[in-house]
């Protein structure tokens, strides 16, 4: 008797010239009566369900394993790619399998990729295509590829942002994506967001409501918040104006995700030079209204070249990571520190060897950096530097540019290496650009604050990883009092905890011992008359 079978799919399985070979079963093929409810085995064939193969993926490796051993197959072929997710991890335990052929005519995906390099074992691929970047990861696990495609594939979106490289896409701050998404640009933007762990800005030609809804749910789906996503198109339609301020509303109050507006430079100029001449013909109250329009455009304009200027260099940053070895620097620096401990006669035991590779690297770019500072769910995420005053970087970056920003600096009183009892660490409050401690504010709000994974402030030094726990946030008037770095005795600190405790707009139940370090980060608030302070203590040395 024969039966046809529709409610699952039939995976053959067969082996021919020391090859294994898996494929579907055709609709129309034919399936014995007993094939449907045992699997078993014929002339060199074998034939599973897709269900029986999930449920029973151990069983059938070790089985798969034992035919390579008995028919010596050193080659595995797969017709059809969407077949690859499920046989791959049958080839784990069959290390005779060194060779994998993929016959359908698609692009590889970057899942089969991966699943290629988790199998261990498999060391040549041949496929009718696949991206460049998936060739330099392969390569770094010593697959050699072979593609039967003379052009590599390259859709639009990896083309337009020079995504050539697993590094590229890695390190990746801004990207650029050409609205209405192709599918295949679709499906290389999710591998994209899948590999990424720098993305910040998102640049979109022209605005298309589902496809920005689409975008958005994207986002989401990999967890990405703290995003800023630009529309460059001359909106002047009402009703699209106010769709993209409610939705700004929306995104950015449930997922963090902030849209922006930006005109052309040609249509800037254009309107500019129309709105001066009517401006003229008014009355002075609509002068009046004209002129902060303008002063708010220009604060606008400063904070965004201010995000743009600060996105460039930690692009920058991450790129000195990627190309410099830091293990000369490293080795230049400990001997550094030893040869001045003994000009110094200070203790060996308080000497401590540079451990953190990328803060070395960044070396080469500054010498005053001395670690790096991460607060959850803000923008704060850079590294530390320290001068010899504390005025030089309130108004220079890591590069020692003249900047208005500054950038993020540990007090010149601290001791870099071993840490002190109060480690105070300063950044300007640029609120409407976001960054430095721009974002800081977001400690204060209840919701953050009350949330356990945000109470761990991050803080590497070039010699060791901390993690510090908030005991105490709180504003208050503009005062020095909590910025001493050197206690006489121990009560002398305990009672100076007992007083940051007692500001604190929570209690956060967290015990500061006499032996403890804390770190404190301060930032300007209410437009210069307060301070916003954040006092954590070491729990993790």
């Amino acid at each position: 008797m024969i039966l046809m079978v529709n409610s699952v799919k039939k995976i053959l399985i067969s082996i021919e010239n020391n090859q294994i070979i898996f494929s579907y079963k055709t609709k129309n093929s034919k399936i014995s009566s007993d094939l449907i409810n045992t699997n078993i085995i014929s002339n060199n064939e074998l034939i599973f369900s897709d269900i029986y193969i999930k449920e029973n993926s151990k069983i059938l490796s070790s089985f798969i394993k034992e035919l390579s051993v008995q028919y010596h197959i050193t080659k595995s072929i797969i017709t059809k790619i969407d077949l690859a997710s499920t046989i791959l991890p049958l080839l784990y335990k069959a290390t005779l399998i060194t060779s994998l052929e993929i016959k359908e005519e698609e692009t590889l995906t970057y899942q089969i990729c991966e699943e290629l390099i988790r199998n261990g074992h498999i060391n040549t691929l041949i496929c009718y295509n696949l991206q460049p970047f998936m060739i330099e990861r392969l390569d770094k696990f010593n697959i050699k590829c072979t593609s039967r495609c003379e052009i590599l594939y390259l859709s639009n979106f990896m083309e337009k942002n020079n995504l050539l490289r697993y590094s590229n896409i890695y390190y990746k701050t801004n990207i650029r994506i050409t609205f209405p998404l192709s599918l295949e640009d679709q499906k290389d933007l999710k591998d994209f967001l899948e590999i990424n762990k720098y993305l910040k800005v998102i640049h979109i030609n022209r605005l298309i409501n589902q496809e920005l809804e689409n975008l958005v749910n994207l986002l989401t789906k990999y967890n990405r918040h703290n995003l800023k996503i630009i529309i460059h198109e001359n909106i002047t339609d009402e009703k699209i104006a106010l769709y993209l301020k409610n939705k700004n509303k929306q995104y950015k109050k449930k997922y963090k995700i902030y849209l922006s507006l930006e005109y052309s430079k040609e249509y800037l100029d254009k309107n500019i030079f129309k709105q001066a001449i009517a401006n003229t013909l008014k009355v002075c109250g609509l002068i009046v209204s004209s002129l902060v329009i303008l002063i708010v455009t220009y604060i606008g304009i400063s904070n965004y070249v201010s995000f743009k200027q600060v996105s460039s260099i930690e692009e920058d940053l991450a790129k000195v990571i990627e190309l410099t070895d830091p293990a000369p620097i490293i080795e230049q620096k400990n001997e550094e520190n030893l040869e001045e401990a003994k000009e110094n006669e200070t203790p060996i035991e308080e000497i401590k060897m540079i451990t953190n590779k990328e803060l070395a690297s960044l070396l080469t770019v500054n010498e005053d950096v001395v670690g790096k500072l991460t607060v959850n769910n803000t923008n704060i995420d850079y590294p530390v530097v320290q001068a010899k005053d504390n005025d030089y970087y309130l108004d220079h970056n890591i590069n020692k540019e003249n900047n208005a920003n500054g950038w993020i600096f540990l007090d010149f009183r601290n001791d870099s290496m071993n840490l002190n009892k109060n480690n105070i660490i300063y950044g300007h409050n640029m609120y409407y650009s976001g960054i430095m401690f721009g974002t800081l504010y977001k400690v204060a709000n209840k919701n953050w604050y009350t949330n356990p994974e945000n109470q761990i402030i991050t803080y590497n030094t070039l010699y060791e990883n901390m993690e510090f726990k908030i005991f105490s946030i709180y504003r208050i008037p503009d005062t020095n009092d909590y910025l001493k770095v050197f206690f006489d005795t121990d009560e002398d600190f305990l009672e100076f905890i007992t007083m940051i405790k007692n500001r604190s707009i929570y209690n956060f139940n967290v015990p500061v011992e006499a032996d403890d370090k804390i770190i404190t980060l301060s930032t300007c608030s209410n437009n210069g008359t307060k301070r916003l302070v954040i006092h954590a203590v070491l729990i993790d040395e």
